[in-house]
């Protein structure tokens, strides 16, 4: 057997030692020429072929009239390997070829079948869901040596013992207590709660305030405490900090308290500088500091995404980022007191936190009824202008605040969404699809729920609506071949075969049951939690939603690296030949699972024929 046959590459990897002597002395080797057929459809496979060298066509013949063509649907190279599904299922579906002259280890049917017989994880990776295989391939993959603090927990010696007083405890006292411990912080327990007072409280306390010094320190503690658990990941402590604009969080187990993680000791463990950009993004007085704090982000998505780093936790972290810059441009350009009478939106897939590379503006505003501001769009037109200079492109179809038409008073905005749920033509459903998603950012929320809460209570009960509302969801055809293999046309666009029908199916059944989350992968958690989606049904939607954004994502990073310009002109192509075969396999059954929702919101909807 010779030694070139590596173990370490999925799924033989998953197999034990004794289980890779079993596997090792049953190999085979194959020559084949070009042109030769290794396996035809319709026959009994050999085995299992693991490519030593070569490159081999996966084909089925089409017959167009009185001629015939073959129809190659993927290649396999160096490492990949083929025949699996076919030897458990005993019968070839398709014809695979040699491209050019090819060397194959052989694995016989009987030592794979017996292998999965013994060894579950090796059976699954073969047979299972897209949500099993996913999760094999985390922790037994070819990142294993994804960066620390992608694993790290809260309880990972991070955990600081606080300092603790009593109720009736002094501001006099306190503040030398702090001081003795050189602590900027501390807790303060009344009864069985725990309040926080820091450095800031005290002064505001006596210098604004005007309290006497022997003022009670559990009277100015804040009880609403932002809280972790020892077991979350550090990495969501860091999101929390940076959605929260906090420096410090307190660890709870159950009621009990463990302790509080600083964001000094976070910033001390991350490799990412991501809390240091938040920081520089909060203290930005102008817009050119803003600017500055943000050009940082993109850096920091390609350190996200080449230190392995799950795509849900970088488009968390880099969600709360980009909320946080529009936010504070908003407030830097709109004069202090107009902001209580206006609201920001952010919408698309910004609005639902799915974006992580700068793509177009999505954005509107809603003012209060009767407002008279003449100086208005001008602010908003500066407002997108200097957007623009940050990174965030126009949107080529005028969705943003410096179109007029997505500046509206309550009544304009409540108006033009009755308007356009009562048509049915693709322009309307597109920018009704795109309003649903809206997520106020800055200035006045209750103008925007004020809104929302209108237009729930509008289409409550309207099957109409919702039938043609999710016709669109079917619209694009899921790029699958008769037979259940991924079309081979060098590309395919992942948005429209495999993005788009998830988020606007879960977009509608949300907005069915007037559920407020906007982020796909919360609205599906909030259905499961309604029964509205099996539980396994939930799950796999949301692995292959997160799977096709990765894999968009690395070949976005990819694109704009080798690009003169630094965009990236094709942000929704998928270029197959790039995927090795264990992420084609897993694309494949992603788009299965696209397929199989279609399905279901053609009978839930009723949109058969």
């Amino acid at each position: 057997m010779p030694d070139s046959f590596k173990m370490t590459n999925l799924p033989f990897s998953l197999l034990d030692e004794k289980e890779q002597n079993t596997l090792r002395s049953s190999l085979d080797i194959g020559y084949y020429q070009k042109g030769e057929v290794i396996m035809a459809a319709g026959e009994e496979p050999e085995g299992v072929f693991i490519i030593l060298k070569g490159r081999v066509g996966e084909s089925e013949v089409i017959k167009e009239g009185e001629t015939s063509r073959e129809q190659i649907f993927v290649y396999y190279t160096n490492e990949d390997y083929f025949g699996g599904w076919s030897s458990i299922r005993g019968k070839a579906i398709h014809n695979f070829i040699a491209e050019e002259e090819t060397i194959c280890h052989v694995l016989p049917t009987k030592t794979l079948l017996d292998l999965m017989s013994t060894n579950s994880l090796f059976a699954d990776y073969f047979q299972q869901n897209l949500s099993a295989k996913a999760e094999i391939v985390q922790q037994h993959g070819k990142d294993q040596d994804m960066a620390e603090f992608m694993l790290a927990k809260v309880s990972d010696g991070l955990i600081r013992e606080p300092l603790v007083i009593v109720e009736g405890t002094s501001i006099r006292e306190a503040t030398l207590i702090m001081r003795e411990h050189k602590s900027d912080c501390l807790l303060v327990r009344r009864g069985s709660r725990y309040g926080m007072v820091t450095g800031t409280d005290l002064l505001d306390a006596v210098i604004v305030n005007e309290m006497p010094m022997d003022t009670d320190l559990a009277e100015i503690a804040s009880y609403r405490l932002i809280t972790v658990e020892p077991d979350d990941y550090l990495f969501n402590a860091l999101i929390i900090m940076t959605q929260q604009r906090i420096e410090r969080v307190v660890v709870m187990q159950g009621s009990e308290m463990s302790g509080i993680v600083e964001l000094t000791d976070v910033l001390s463990y991350f490799s990412s500088h991501s809390h240091v950009i938040g920081l520089r993004i909060e203290r930005a007085q102008t817009v050119e500091d803003l600017k500055e704090a943000a050009q940082g982000l993109d850096d920091l998505i390609k350190a996200l995404v080449s230190h392995g780093v799950k795509t849900r936790f970088a488009m968390d972290l880099l969600a709360a980022m980009n909320g946080r810059i529009i936010a504070k441009l908003f407030n830097i350009i709109m004069p202090s007191d107009m902001q209580p009478h206006v609201c920001l939106l952010v919408m698309g897939s910004e609005g639902r936190g799915e974006q992580i590379m700068k793509t177009d503006q999505d954005n509107a505003v809603i003012y209060r009824d009767g407002l008279v501001w003449p100086e208005m769009q001008a602010t908003l037109n500066r407002f997108s202008e200097t957007l623009i200079g940050f990174g965030f492109p126009p949107c080529p179809g005028n969705i943003m605040v410096s179109n007029p038409a997505w500046v509206r008073s309550l009544g304009e905005w409540t108006q033009m969404l009755r308007e356009w749920a009562e048509k049915c033509d693709s322009e309307s459903q597109m920018n009704l699809a795109i309003a649903i998603d809206a997520k106020p950012v800055a200035g006045n929320p209750a103008i925007f729920k004020a809104s929302r809460n209108w237009f729930m209570r509008h289409l409550r009960n309207n099957d109409v609506f919702f039938s043609h509302f999710a016709k669109a969801s079917l619209e694009f055809d899921t790029p699958l071949t008769f037979f259940g293999n991924l079309k081979d046309k060098g590309h395919l666009d992942i948005k429209k075969g495999g993005i788009f029908p998830i988020v606007h199916g879960i977009r509608t059944i949300a907005l069915e049951y007037r559920i407020k989350v906007t982020n796909t992968f919360e609205r599906i958690e909030a259905l499961v939690e309604q029964e509205q989606l099996q539980k396994k049904h939930g799950s796999e939607l949301a692995e292959a939603l997160s799977l096709f954004i990765s894999l968009r994502l690395r070949q976005q990073i990819k694109r704009i690296e080798c690009s003169e310009t630094g965009h990236d002109q094709t942000p929704n192509l998928i270029e197959l030949q790039s995927l090795d075969k264990m992420e084609r396999d897993l694309l494949r059954d992603a788009l299965h699972i696209v397929k199989g929702f279609k399905k279901h919101l053609e009978l839930r909807y009723h949109l058969g024929g």
